[in-house]
């Protein structure tokens, strides 16, 4: 078990540093730079770049700044002075992991709901209707569903805020907007998983062993028809938590997708390489404990099979 776990975070500290490694030289192969828009004059252009360490050889900078992030520094923002990479992270992205959290408990719990009766009323008008949700869900884009929302809550009917972030009804609508797809997604492979799980021989000997519906249903099929739900949930946590870039526009939302584009827009090369390594540390995190959760999901994989 050790080694095996052992085996995975090797795996996973590697592909962090791949991942923050191609981000610091494409960034550096896009035309403009951080102070280019700036009217400077060539000395001073010169000092902050020289403040920066970027007056210095490309390697010698990629090395300074991996030497800082072993330490858990991430730089100082480029654009706007004095403020620190990792405070811009861990003021915006409570708001992002606040907003993910609730998109991540509908989509899994809503997903794994409606997906189970849709399998469970296989051909009958209930699966019907829900895999009808399901399919038009995945086909709208969330920021179509956002403005949708947006118009009839809360201009029609003003039920709910349009934008803010000041109470938890505005967690509302981009809740929704950002499980919308996620739900689709696992409704459908928790339908189809669980029919073909139900057809299997081993569901037959319970039932011929005099087990109960409902032990055969949760107990047993619906157990092993999660293994690739938590598959595709790892990687979903993390993306939802560190926010929707367009949903967090148009619901006016400070969170860490806003951050994003900012730097982007901005040139920012240290909040840019900061966000994305941050992000990055998230998604093959929670990578890592999907691959750990197979064991305790389905206790008949073993460690060895896990590994090829």
């Amino acid at each position: 078990m050790l080694k095996y776990i052992g085996k995975r975070l090797i795996t996973s500290l590697f592909t962090i540093w791949i991942v923050i490694t191609i981000t610091f030289f494409l960034m550096r192969l896009m035309p403009g730079g951080p102070f280019d828009g700036e009217k400077l004059t060539p000395q001073v252009k010169a000092n902050i770049e020289a403040k920066y360490g970027m007056d210095k050889p490309l390697a010698e900078q990629y090395a300074m700044y991996m030497k800082n992030l072993v330490k858990g520094d991430f730089g100082e923002s480029m654009v706007f002075n004095g403020r620190k990479v990792s405070d811009t992270i861990s003021k915006s992205f409570p708001a992002s992991a606040e907003i993910g959290m609730v998109a991540v408990a509908i989509a899994i719990v809503g997903g794994i709901v409606l997906g189970t009766l849709a399998a469970l009323k296989n051909g009958k008008w209930p699966d019907k209707l829900i895999v009808f949700i399901a399919t038009l869900s995945s086909t709208i884009p969330s920021f179509v569903i956002g403005a949708v929302l947006i118009y009839v809550l809360a201009v029609q009917f003003s039920i709910l805020p349009a934008t803010g972030f000041n109470d938890w009804k505005n967690l509302i609508m981009p809740s929704i907007a950002l499980a919308a797809v996620p739900f689709s997604f696992i409704s459908r492979l928790t339908r189809s998983k669980l029919i073909d799980i139900l057809k299997s021989d081993y569901i037959r000997t319970a039932k011929a062993k005099g087990l109960s519906r409902t032990t055969v249903i949760f107990k047993h099929a619906l157990r092993n028809s999660l293994i690739p739900i938590v598959t595709y949930v790892g990687p979903l946590v993390a993306t939802i938590l560190t926010g929707s870039f367009v949903t967090e526009k148009i619901f006016a939302i400070p969170g860490l997708g806003n951050e994003f584009v900012q730097s982007v827009t901005n040139r920012d090369y240290t909040t840019l390489l900061g966000v994305t390594a941050f992000y990055c540390t998230l998604l093959i995190g929670f990578a890592f404990m999907v691959d750990i959760l197979y064991v305790v999901i389905d206790p008949r994989i073993k460690l060895q099979d896990a590994e090829v």
